[in-house]
């Protein structure tokens, strides 16, 4: 969903980066469970997985308003503690309720953020937010974590949760690379060669900084595409 997914009809591209196989694009399998204990996967009650989230709390989990928008509480089901989706371990709980930032329209305008609050809490460790600007500095290098599809194109998924790094873009890049870029709002992360991204389906996941939630991945155009990084909420904008 990232604004890809938007605009995914219209350029039969993806918005939310990801992998025909279905992982974050140029990323690594995430092989240990306790590097990522804080991620949750949100799916339909039959299973599809369809956008990523992370447990600020036990009974919380942030993720982005795209993710959640239009849809009824219930029908939500938040998995935690399974790096593969194709078993049955770990936890699951559906939405009791949610709410998104005030203001939202679409991914694109910003304000892409959206708190769930849990029917049953999780027994996992929690994610700390990030608390100051510093988060963002250009060049910083942060950690996308997804279940998206692993190139732009790319029809598959894979059950396997994905990570990669990437670093930063100044706001003055980001807005050269976006009419609509925000800096209250958003910031953007990748290289300016392409090829490292998040990408469908990894809408909603959790970018980390020094071990913080510093966003969330929202939209861009394609996957890993040159000079075109992806989109992220800029988290600390909604601590309130």
């Amino acid at each position: 969903m990232r604004l890809l997914t938007a605009v995914l009809a219209l350029l039969v591209i993806t918005v939310t980066p990801a992998h025909g196989d279905a992982r974050v694009v140029g990323g690594t399998p995430v092989t240990d469970a306790g590097e990522a204990p804080w991620m949750v996967a949100l799916t339909t009650s039959s299973g599809y997985q369809f956008c990523g989230g992370a447990l600020v709390a036990a009974d919380l989990v942030v993720t982005a308003a795209h993710c959640v928008h239009g849809r009824q509480p219930g029908a939500i089901t938040v998995v935690g503690g399974r790096l593969d989706l194709r078993t049955d371990g770990g936890s699951t709980s559906v939405a009791r309720r949610y709410q998104i930032a005030d203001g939202y329209s679409t991914p694109s305008r910003g304000k892409d953020i959206a708190l769930l609050r849990l029917a049953d809490p999780m027994p996992y460790a929690t994610l700390p937010i990030a608390a100051t600007t510093a988060a963002y500095a250009a060049g910083k290098v942060g950690v996308v974590y997804g279940w998206g599809r692993l190139a732009e194109g790319d029809t598959n998924k894979s059950p396997l949760l994905h990570k990669a790094s990437i670093p930063i873009m100044a706001d003055d890049q980001c807005a050269a690379a976006y009419v609509r870029y925000d800096e209250k709002a958003m910031f953007c992360a990748g290289y300016p060669e392409g090829g490292v991204d998040a990408c469908i389906d990894d809408s909603g996941g959790p970018f980390v900084v020094d071990g913080r939630l510093a966003g969330i991945v929202s939209w861009g155009i394609g996957c890993a595409r040159p000079n075109t990084p992806g989109v992220y909420t800029r988290v600390t904008t909604y601590l309130s």
